[in-house]
């Protein structure tokens, strides 16, 4: 294995076709791969598995490729990416600067062009730093959302698989397809035009002046984006935080590899050593009364949502060189995880965004974080923020693609594109909501539709039919039960009907249309993108 990945040639790939067909995917080297050993970054503990890690079997077949294996913090053990005998994995961008960790490999091969995708793991901030420190996008879903068999564990309690992606919409296909079947409750509400934010009242920043500036900077885009700042008090936060690495929670570190630990720990490289070998003197009862305190504090910490939709803050305060964490590698690290120890031990969501270039050429990131189960809504945000950034794609100069629209896996329900009445806030929406709908997204079909307002319909209803000299039109796509799916459409008065509508990603749903008979006469409203404009420009006369 070099520094950063060990390729695998040819690529292994199962299937040809699917909704991931033709993605690269490159795999953290503790998550298992069929016949290909896994190290975790440790020579002398390697084995080699028989079956690929779950997450894995699914990204194959959705019709990925895997290219290959990538470094990480020895046993996933860190937040820098220079804890491997393997050696360092540089910045993507500036190569004396650390990677993050500990899923480095896996954020420098995406942030690089030599995947598209990559899984990594995270317990403390494995899947976010690294992200933060590459300009890429790293999507920590909610703990239990994805399964982790045939993942090698860091923390049994708190871990999950990540993933990279250049964009938000990347990673979210990816989502999409490893957590098919999950039973964990989600979120399917979309995140709204006017939203909440949470931000840490006194962020700290180790002293890193650009790093403070970038933070501003992107608070004053979500800003513009339509969000409330609402300062929180952290530092309970940063309590939970501690507790990973500096409690009985650590003895779970020394019990993933106690074995090998005890017989072999000449094996396994400082710091490494020092902190799983922490976790050998803690009794049962420590760590029955830290998962007693955890629950509380889960408890305690839920209403933090009752009066913010998210909160912001720094993926990390700081950006090391390499030399500076070789020095410091216990102090700095901790540091690094002042933002995101806590999030997976409260088991909350969290979506780590590039947020600007710092004048140094480093790149800054801000997470999204948000309760378990709110991994889509954090996504349809986070990729408004990422593209409001104008940045390039990872260390590739590439630009930013068309955002697409974010949508969860649908189960038992049915996307439903409104056009016009039904359209949050307009006067037919409540016949959506009275069925348990739900807001899946705000999208813009593709530009093969023209807009007109139907004489005579009360309230006022608009007709949309497909015309080769169309625009793209404002849409909303709601889950409607199934249960309701009957209900609903014995409401749609003639001319109006449910066909099939391309949405902007050129994906396709089920939504209004109109015959075309009936837009003889009418008034084409094209021209305003949208019901909703359009009738907003009638109350204005």
């Amino acid at each position: 294995m070099s520094a950063w990945i060990r390729q695998f040639i040819p690529p292994i790939q199962i299937h040809k076709q699917g909704p991931l067909a033709n993605r690269r995917v490159a795999v953290k080297d503790n998550i298992d791969v069929a016949g290909e050993p896994t190290t975790c970054a440790c020579p002398e503990f390697a084995y080699t598995p028989l079956q690929s890690a779950d997450v894995v079997q699914k990204l194959l077949a959705a019709g990925a490729s895997l290219v290959g294996k990538t470094n990480l913090d020895q046993f996933a053990c860190g937040l820098n990416g220079t804890r491997s005998p393997y050696g360092a994995v540089p910045n993507a961008l500036r190569p004396e600067y650390v990677s993050g960790g500990s899923s480095s490999g896996s954020a420098w091969a995406v942030a690089t062009g030599a995947a598209d995708l990559a899984l990594g793991t995270d317990t403390a901030g494995s899947g976010r730093v690294p992200a933060g420190f590459n300009n890429i996008v790293g999507l920590k879903p909610s703990i239990g959302l994805l399964s982790n068999a045939g993942v090698f564990p860091a923390s049994r309690s708190f871990d999950t698989a990540s993933i990279f992606a250049r964009t938000v919409a990347e990673a979210v296909d990816a989502l999409n397809v490893m957590a098919a079947g999950t039973t964990l409750p989600i979120d399917l509400r979309a995140m709204p035009e006017a939203f909440r934010f949470g931000v840490p009242a006194r962020p700290e920043f180790d002293g890193d002046a650009l790093s403070e500036a970038a933070f501003a900077q992107a608070v004053r885009q979500m800003e513009a984006l339509g969000g409330t700042a609402v300062p929180i008090d952290d530092a309970p936060l940063e309590e939970v935080a501690l507790w990973l690495y500096e409690s009985a929670l650590v003895a779970e570190r020394y019990q993933a590899i106690q074995s090998f630990f005890d017989a072999q720990p000449e094996a396994v490289i400082e710091p490494v050593r020092t902190i799983v070998g922490g976790g050998r003197g803690h009794s049962a009862a420590d760590v029955l009364t830290m998962q007693i305190r955890l629950e509380e504090a889960r408890a305690r910490l839920a209403p933090t949502w009752q009066d913010i939709d998210v909160l912001l803050v720094p993926t990390a305060p700081t950006h090391p060189t390499i030399d500076a964490m070789l020095a410091d590698p216990i102090g700095l690290n901790r540091r690094l995880g002042r933002y995101t120890n806590f999030v997976n031990l409260l088991r909350w969501a969290a979506l780590a965004v590039p947020a600007s270039m710092r004048p140094d050429g480093l790149p800054f990131g801000v997470t999204l974080i948000g309760p378990g189960g709110s991994d889509w809504r954090l996504a349809q945000l986070g990729q408004r923020f990422h593209h409001a950034t104008g940045l390039t794609l990872g260390a590739t100069g590439q630009p930013l693609p068309a955002p697409r629209p974010i949508l969860p896996p649908i189960a038992n329900g049915m996307p439903i594109a409104v056009v016009g009445a039904h359209l949050s806030g307009m006067p037919l929406n409540w016949q959506l909501t009275e069925l348990g709908a739900q807001k899946l997204a705000e999208t813009t079909t593709a530009p093969i539709y023209r807009l007109y307002a139907l004489p005579g319909t009360v309230p006022p209803k608009p007709g949309m039919v497909r015309a080769e000299d169309g625009r793209a039109l404002v849409v909303e796509v709601w889950q409607v039960p199934m249960a309701g799916v009957g209900t609903f459409l014995r409401q749609i008065p003639s001319p109006l009907g449910l066909g099939t509508v391309t949405l902007a990603d050129g994906s396709q749903v089920h939504g209004f249309i109109c015959e075309a008979w009936a837009i003889e006469g009418a008034r084409d409203v094209t021209e305003f993108g949208g019901w909703r404009k359009y009738i907003a420009s009638l109350n204005k006369g």
